[in-house]
């Protein structure tokens, strides 16, 4: 019991893959063990998400230095965990939400506060002996994630390149983890070429997809990635299925109640908008579409829902924030059915499992999700694995903040053996492929 006590809590900043500060903490246990938790950070970020509390001192890193959530670790939370019991996970992140006190994390900041939760779970792992996943989910954590990973990167993961954020891919002819992100990869190479042969410039987006320069139109993208997926040797639809993270509140103006595409000068009603992506459904093999209408036009999450609910994933991210009582109203309403799962949206880790068993007990399919300022962290991989969410969306397969991730779920493939389980095609078997 003495080895698994708090002893010591170290903060520092250190830089995320968009080289800005981020939240880093060292849990010191009695006997010498460590557990070491770095918050990420997005550049998308929905109205409703815990604050990411930076210093604001424009002559320092832009103001986004994060010494003021350092220090409300080392002086305000330290004090408070000191002496606890690290395998008491639950209170201790119920401590964390109390001295914050506030609905948003914006006292302590979701970043001091999210680092500490994660590094507390390594370290009750790591003096336990185990792996993440296995000591959050026990046997029967047992289901490999099948990844969802950007080829073409745009949106604000591109400096407004194109208005769509992110085109993914989905291996859902693949039978373990490995096979499957083996194919991301080809179709990765395979979209290269083709941007080789068009002449177009390979730029690395934000997240490690590809930059869409010089792009005329938003459904580019979607061309190229179907040319993408055949120059890799795959049938789009049978074998890889293309996945859009549209980001929509980026671009909605709710002062006149428009979508607008920059690119192609194009206004839309939340009613063509709904229509626009109907048929982009229609035309390509699109099974999963994410944040299709914005954060705050319910009315327009209600009728893509009532078209496409039962033929594609429609996930909410910035709709929801990770947060209970927002997808608790999507549930009631029939809105989306799935969500997406961001730690640094809530703030602890015990909140992030609570949304997840949530969402699976009302039919729902969780996203376990990165953000585009990553690290060499790994947890939201065992976080996958720990819930039995089924599904992991990383960024691409380029860059060491996303590989790091991807790597981990081979090896925690190759640990669980024959006890792994997977997907594959049978991802999306709960949603009912017909109209209503």
């Amino acid at each position: 019991m003495k080895g698994n006590i708090i002893k010591s809590i170290i903060a520092r900043q250190v830089y995320d893959s968009r080289s800005n500060p981020t939240v880093e903490v060292d849990m010191l246990l009695e006997d010498g063990t460590v557990g070491r938790g770095i918050a990420p950070s997005g550049a998308s970020k929905g109205r409703f998400e815990a604050l990411e509390l930076r210093d604001g001192d424009k002559d320092r890193l832009n103001g986004k230095s994060v010494f003021k959530a350092i220090s409300n670790i080392k002086n305000i939370i330290a004090p408070h965990l000191y002496g606890m019991d690290v395998n008491d996970q639950k209170s201790i992140d119920r401590i964390l939400i109390s001295i914050d006190g506030t609905e948003n994390k914006s006292k302590l900041g979701a970043n001091a506060i999210l680092a500490v939760s994660m590094a507390v779970a390594w370290a009750g792992a790591n003096v336990n002996r185990m792996p993440l996943f296995q000591y959050l989910g026990g046997d029967s954590a047992r289901l490999v994630p099948t990844p969802m990973i950007q080829i073409i990167g745009g949106g604000a993961h591109a400096n407004q390149a194109i208005d769509l954020q992110d085109f993914l891919v989905i291996p859902i002819n693949s039978t373990t983890f490995s096979e499957g992100y083996e194919m991301v990869v080809n179709v990765y190479h395979g979209t290269k070429k083709i941007f080789n042969e068009l002449g177009k410039p390979l730029g690395i987006a934000d997240e490690g997809g590809l930059w869409p320069t010089d792009f005329v139109s938003n459904e580019e993208g979607l061309e190229l990635l179907m040319r993408g997926i055949e120059a890799a040797g795959y049938v789009p639809g049978d074998d890889i299925a293309i996945a859009l993270d549209i980001a929509s509140s980026e671009f909605y103006h709710p002062e006149i109640k428009k979508y607008v595409f920059n690119l192609e000068n194009r206004l839309f009603t939340s009613e063509e908008f709904v229509e626009y992506l109907c048929d982009i459904q229609k035309k390509y093999p699109v099974i999963s579409i994410e944040d299709g209408m914005a954060e705050e036009d319910w009315e327009g999450h209600q009728q893509l829902s009532e078209r496409l609910n039962h033929k594609v994933q429609l996930i909410g991210d910035d709709l929801f924030t990770t947060n209970i009582k927002r997808i608790e109203k999507g549930v009631k309403s029939g809105i989306s059915n799935a969500v997406l799962i961001k730690m640094n949206q809530i703030g602890t880790l015990t909140e992030t499992l609570e949304v997840i068993k949530y969402t699976q007990e009302s039919g729902y399919l969780p996203v376990i999700s990165a953000r585009s300022g990553e690290t060499e962290d790994t947890t939201i991989t065992h976080l996958a694995v720990a819930t039995n969410a089924g599904q992991l969306k990383v960024g691409s397969v380029a860059r060491t903040d996303r590989t790091v991730k991807w790597n981990e779920a081979i090896r925690i493939e190759e640990k669980l053996g024959q006890k792994a389980e997977y997907l594959g095609k049978h991802i999306f078997d709960q949603i009912k492929k017909t109209e209503k």
